[in-house]
């Protein structure tokens, strides 16, 4: 394992932020970039303007000529983003009364990524007179070019990094294409779904029809794909969250809230990325995504209700795999050396023949995020190959690194494609020897021993009468964060009332403030009871070890914890809670 810090995010200039903005905010907000009230506002007016992103009016107009006699075939990618962007585009073509709207997503077993030659010969089938990409197609240019053999017209939208040859589709929507023309490249697939649908409906003057209406399936897949959520993206996720929590979305995302157990007036983001997301990938990762996006399209509730309970359990499977993956992944990179004086890889390749290839993504996640590097697992596919998922720390753009190894050894890569932070790949398995040392070669020219060390970002410091239900509320309502946009993490020393393992894995623990002063907080906010002297609850999950490992973990111990400040709502009890993101024995 290797060292974790603890680094306090600088505050420089001076905040104009208004009186009831309070201080702990005023100083989180600042530590991201927000010096005052007007940069708070994430109303619809703020979002960028639809014609602003270049070819939704070229989309548009193809989209419009195929309305009243066309066949539509919408094709998404088999993960949230790209259901959710299937879901929204079918639901807005039929809303605006298109004459024939169907879907099509493909099996990631039989056909990979994207629009692929075998994907346009089965689509080919439905005989469409139009196919829409959704989150994929930026890079399809064989499958483009078999369409334009069979005269079908296609419209590409997408958002991922584009290679050096586009396909010759008759639209293509990406604010990737061309930099620094729209000023949110970040969206994501269905952000870029929901712009063209937006610009359709102002071609079309859609009266009975308002495009606000999909902000909960954009919210949705916004956050599931983990893009930055700079200022447009909030908007989108913070108006999508507005409309799911007063009950405004379609009944398959209240249906797997409801089976994930969340309370739909309270959710945040992080609910749609931790309870509703990982349920709809599982119908992507082990089976067929199809299923997903028919929830999404749902419009009665008991069916809506069937398909999530499918989900769900298919959810479960998930875990259950990932679970025994991740522990092997473990095994493998504990071995793992780059060099002869025994430094350890900066970038690894784990493999294992029994690996899912479904759940190779979130095996890479988690041992990037325990071992602080890149990190990309494979699983064996069909025909000697074997397909990969990567996953990158800050720092390093992992689709340029392996851009790059696919130029200085040609051949090595059959193809890939992704984003900096996450990419995926397909290479012969006789291949892999050769490309884990050319991986290893590449990220070391690209790290250094510092910036392979974990780093927790703090927001600093809270005071004893801080730490209190209402101070975690205050934090809930003031996203949404997420990705470019941090939940805020604090630091502090405590010290231990009482530890215990719960759920054979989780450190649940009873804390007091470390040289407690007793102070009372901000104005407005009550300290806890007895000033102070309540005990705080905090819990560290997936802790490994275990206090029955470590004895030093006892009451009156010292602790030095990096910490979000939660509230843990429980059958309807709301109380104050640490969810540790670290903790030093000191």
């Amino acid at each position: 394992m290797t060292a974790m810090q603890i680094r306090r995010r600088p505050v420089t200039g001076s905040c104009e932020f208004a009186a009831d903005v309070h201080p702990v905010l005023q100083r989180v907000y600042a530590a991201r970039g927000l010096w005052s009230s007007a940069d708070l506002d994430l109303s619809l007016e703020r979002l960028l303007p639809v014609g602003s992103l270049e070819g939704v009016e070229a989309a548009a107009q193809l989209l419009t000529a195929h309305r009243s006699a066309g066949r539509v075939l919408v094709i998404g990618d088999f993960d949230a983003d790209g259901a959710t962007s299937t879901a929204l585009v079918v639901r807005a073509l039929r809303a605006m009364h298109f004459a024939h709207v169907d879907f099509l997503v493909p099996n990631r077993f039989r056909f990979g990524y994207g629009l692929t030659p075998e994907i346009v010969a089965l689509a080919a089938t439905r005989r469409p007179s139009l196919i829409v990409t959704v989150d994929n197609g930026v890079s399809s240019v064989a499958g483009v070019e078999a369409a334009r053999g069979l005269r079908i017209p296609v419209l590409v939208t997408d958002h991922h990094l584009p290679g050096a040859e586009l396909p010759r589709a008759q639209v293509i929507v990406n604010p990737n294409l061309t930099p620094g023309r729209f000023a949110s490249p970040a969206l994501a697939g269905v952000g870029v779904a929901f712009y063209v649908v937006a610009a359709l409906a102002r071609t079309l003057v859609q009266d009975d029809f308002r495009v606000a209406e999909l902000l909960d399936l954009v919210a949705l897949g916004t956050v599931a794909d983990v893009v930055p959520l700079d200022r447009n993206n909030r908007v989108l996720v913070a108006q999508g969250l507005r409309r799911i929590r007063a009950g405004r979305c379609v009944p398959g995302i209240r249906a797997l809230l409801e089976s994930a157990g969340r309370r739909i007036e309270q959710i945040t983001a992080a609910d749609l990325g931790f309870a509703v997301a990982p349920r709809l990938n599982a119908a992507g990762r082990l089976d067929d995504m199809s299923v997903g996006i028919a929830c999404l399209l749902a419009d009665d509730p008991s069916e809506a209700g069937r398909l999530a309970g499918l989900l769900d359990k298919l959810n479960e499977e998930r875990r259950e795999i990932e679970q025994r993956m991740q522990l092997e992944a473990l095994d493998i990179a504990a071995g793992v050396r780059f060099s002869d004086d025994g430094d350890e890889a900066p970038g690894l390749c784990l493999f294992d023949e029994s690996w899912h290839q479904g759940v190779v993504g979130l095996v890479a996640g988690r041992i990037k995020d325990r071992l602080h590097r890149p990190v990309i697992a494979f699983a064996r596919a069909e025909n000697g190959s074997l397909r990969g998922s990567a996953r990158s720390v800050s720092g390093v753009n992992i689709r340029d690194a392996l851009d790059s190894i696919a130029t200085l050894h040609p051949g090595l890569i059959d193809k890939f494609g992704g984003h900096a932070m996450a990419a995926g790949m397909s290479l012969a398995e006789a291949n892999l020897g050769k490309f884990k040392t050319a991986f290893a070669a590449e990220i070391a020219t690209r790290t250094d021993r510092e910036s392979l060390t974990g780093v927790i970002y703090s927001d600093g410091e809270l005071a004893a009468g801080e730490l209190c239900l209402d101070m975690a509320r205050v934090l809930r309502g003031a996203g949404p964060w997420g990705q470019g946009f941090p939940e805020p993490v604090f630091d502090g020393d405590f010290q231990i009332v009482d530890a215990r393992i719960v759920g054979g894995k989780h450190l649940k623990m009873q804390l007091k403030v470390a040289d407690d002063t007793n102070g009372r907080g901000p104005a407005g906010f009550a300290p806890r009871s007895a000033a102070g002297a309540d005990p705080i609850e905090a819990i560290a999950f997936g802790y490994i070890g275990g206090a029955t490992e470590d004895p030093r973990l006892r009451s009156g111990a010292r602790i030095a914890l990096a910490y979000r400040l939660e509230v843990n709502d429980y059958r309807g009890s709301e109380r104050m809670q640490l969810n540790c993101q670290h903790l030093k024995l000191k």
